[in-house]
């Protein structure tokens, strides 16, 4: 945040520069030098004002690019154009990902970079979704050891605090890998359906001891 205070302290000719075209102050310093310049007398054209504020409004609508940029790269680009390929839609993955483990969710995502013929990032998310579920078993108890130490206050549900983490690796794979403002549609949910119901079984068996349904229990609730 600028002061204008810290402005005041300033000379003349370091206020001027932020004056000229092409810095790279932001528009509110610009604005508050050019009034501290006016408020010790220097007289401005109509010309120069002019040149002022187009500078500051320039800056304003490259911030706000920036910003509306930043923004597009978190959206979901979902259509309905018949013409766009088909995929499975990121929050579905998020959510199965959150509530039944990586797993699944990157099996989902790498289908999707798949169809992009992005293999190499599909294998990639294929790994690390089944890699977390080891990681997962190993930070459980860890977690759960430094709560009962009360080394610091942790979330009420340390199964929702991990699996959180796996569902944001997720999403970062999704938008590292994702072509930008990319547009698709929703591909049919039957093999999420499929995959979730198999993944059901496992975690309610708890098949060879490595699911864990501490996250469906802690929904239960």
């Amino acid at each position: 945040m600028v002061n204008k205070g810290v402005l005041r302290k300033l000379p003349d000719f370091e206020l001027e520069k932020y004056l000229k075209e092409g810095n790279r102050f932001v528009p509110e310093a610009v604005q508050m030098a050019f009034e501290v310049l006016e408020e010790r007398g220097r007289v401005f054209t109509e010309h120069e004002k002019i040149t002022v504020h187009q500078l500051i409004q320039h800056k304003k609508d490259a911030e706000q690019a920036r910003l509306d940029e930043e923004k597009e790269v978190w959206k979901d680009h979902i259509t309905q154009d018949p013409s766009a390929i088909k995929l499975f839609p990121r929050d579905l993955i998020l959510i199965i990902s959150l509530i039944l483990g990586t797993i699944p969710g990157s099996i989902l995502l790498g289908l999707n970079f798949i169809k992009l013929k992005k293999y190499t990032q599909a294998i990639l998310t294929f790994i690390l979704g089944f890699i977390f579920l080891p990681i997962q078993t190993f930070l459980l108890p860890l977690i759960y050891e430094i709560k009962s130490k009360r080394h610091f206050t942790i979330t009420k549900s340390p199964e929702f605090l991990v699996a959180g983490l796996g569902a944001m690796l997720l999403l970062i794979l999704w938008i590292l890998f994702t072509p930008k403002k990319l547009p698709y549609r929703t591909a049919s949910y039957i093999f999420p359906v499929i995959l979730s119901l198999v993944m059901l079984v496992l975690i309610a068996t708890n098949y060879q001891g490595w699911f864990s349904s501490h996250i469906l229990v802690s929904l239960a609730k």
